[in-house]
């Protein structure tokens, strides 16, 4: 079995952030408070092999002063890209959270698919994918994966062999880093 030290992270503040369901909408950017987490980031880390982003920008502006520090050019990643919310993309969470369905979303993920994207069990299966080919190419070495909120609960989720379900519980705070064994 191949091995490599991989370190989920998620991008760090926009302006946006705990308020819209921004999905993959281009031209969301990151806030002061999220360049600074970024740098933030950046400091944690004393050797890293490859950088990994989702293409959208508030990841790649996220992962800028890691790439910066260690002379790496960011691999752009679709596996590693947010959710694909359909036509909630952009809807204010104070909206959606009125929706019944909101109550699935929360409850029982595993049972709910985004009005015109993608469901839960999709986006875990794509972003579970995504991270083995990354250790496959990286064995034994360092890599850093800069993704979004969701794409990153339910590699956590996969990862620490719970069902898809307890998704809701996993955590990934804005300009988090977690490690994940693989």
């Amino acid at each position: 079995m191949v091995h490599a030290n991989v370190y989920l992270v998620r991008h760090g503040e926009t302006p946006t952030t705990g308020k819209v369901l921004p999905g993959r909408a281009p031209g969301l950017h990151l806030s002061a408070r999220g360049r600074e987490q970024a740098k933030e980031v950046a400091a944690q880390f004393s050797d890293v092999h490859a950088v990994y982003c989702s293409p959208l920008e508030r990841t790649r502006e996220t992962a800028a002063p890691l790439c910066e520090k260690f002379g790496l050019e960011p691999v752009l990643c679709d596996g590693i890209l947010e959710a694909d919310f359909g036509s909630w993309t952009g809807a204010s969470l104070q909206e959606l959270s009125a929706l019944p369905e909101w109550k699935v979303v929360q409850q029982r993920p595993s049972e709910f698919r985004f009005p015109g994207g993608e469901s839960f069990a999709e986006m875990q299966a794509r972003v579970v994918g995504a991270l083995e080919e990354i250790v496959r190419r990286h064995p034994g070495e360092t890599v850093v994966c800069f993704s979004h909120a969701d794409p990153i609960k339910a590699a956590l989720t996969h990862y620490a062999g719970k069902p898809l379900d307890e998704f809701q519980r996993a955590k990934a705070a804005p300009g988090s880093v977690t490690r994940v064994q693989l």
